[in-house]
């Protein structure tokens, strides 16, 4: 099992990066919270990383915080969920904002995020409650309680246009990537702004 990646950020974008360590070139699926906290190319990163063999595919996912690899393992065990659904997840809430919908039992924020329905909601909601105490000593309430959500997308054209883009690759209908985004677009806004403001929204907060 490869547990941990270090070394020097070759590629990145939304989902997927590139790292070299020892020689060797590792493409890393990552959440979209991952993303975020990404260096620049060329300088060193560190990933937390889950290596799936299946028959057909080797797949190695990577973590900014090791929580949320050990959360992504708890999750792939829950009936009905696997990497991608668990990346995805992953992409909308860290762990420790995960934990919080599972303590205070918050279906309606896990429907929120691609992918998942009343069903799954509520299945994540009982099992996981009996395995979060598998990583006691690892959660830590953090003092706030906001979402720290950020994305981005490949460059295309406008602010808008990337924001919209980034929001349909994280798995929600054009439609609603477009409402969500003009919703809070303002004049001179970022890329990275928009898309923080726009799940802010779409995602209730904890």
């Amino acid at each position: 099992m490869i547990g941990r990646i270090c070394g020097t950020l070759i590629e990145k974008a939304p989902g997927r990066t590139l790292v070299e360590s020892a020689g060797l070139g590792y493409e890393v699926d990552i959440p979209y919270t991952t993303f975020f906290h990404l260096p620049d190319i060329g300088q060193e990163v560190l990933l937390h990383t889950h290596l799936s063999i299946r028959e057909d595919a080797h797949h190695l996912y990577g973590f900014h915080a090791r929580l949320d690899r050990d959360l992504f393992r708890l999750l792939i065990k829950v009936n009905g969920v696997g990497p991608k659904l668990a990346l995805g997840i992953l992409s909308g809430l860290d762990a420790q904002q995960f934990f919080r919908c599972v303590e205070a039992r918050d279906a309606n924020a896990l429907v929120k995020l691609p992918g998942v329905g009343k069903k799954t909601a509520e299945r994540l909601l009982i099992e996981m409650a009996d395995r979060i105490g598998q990583l006691e000593g690892e959660f830590v309430p953090s003092a706030t309680g906001g979402t720290r959500i950020e994305a981005a997308a490949p460059a295309t054209h406008r602010p808008v246009d990337e924001a919209e883009a980034a929001l349909i690759a994280l798995g929600y209908k054009p439609q609603e990537a477009t409402r969500a985004v003009n919703r809070v677009a303002e004049e001179g806004m970022s890329r990275e702004e928009l898309i923080r403001l726009a799940l802010k929204n779409m995602i209730p907060t904890a």
